[in-house]
């Protein structure tokens, strides 16, 4: 898997995750927003996970 296959995958993973929970009746407005803020704070350390990932496979 290339970089750019990992980073189209890991996104759309957390935009699922995303719109699952909001999705979801019962979660609180506020709950919500800071782990949105959390999930979409992720996407910018998928270069270091991919890295990671490569790392323990070689």
């Amino acid at each position: 898997m290339t970089e750019e296959e990992f980073q189209a995958n890991y996104t759309q993973a957390l935009d699922a995750i995303i719109e699952a929970m909001a999705q979801e009746q019962e979660i609180n407005p506020d709950k919500f927003y800071s782990m949105v803020c959390v999930l979409e704070n992720l996407r910018f350390f998928s270069p270091v996970l991919y890295g990671a990932i490569r790392s323990k496979k070689e």
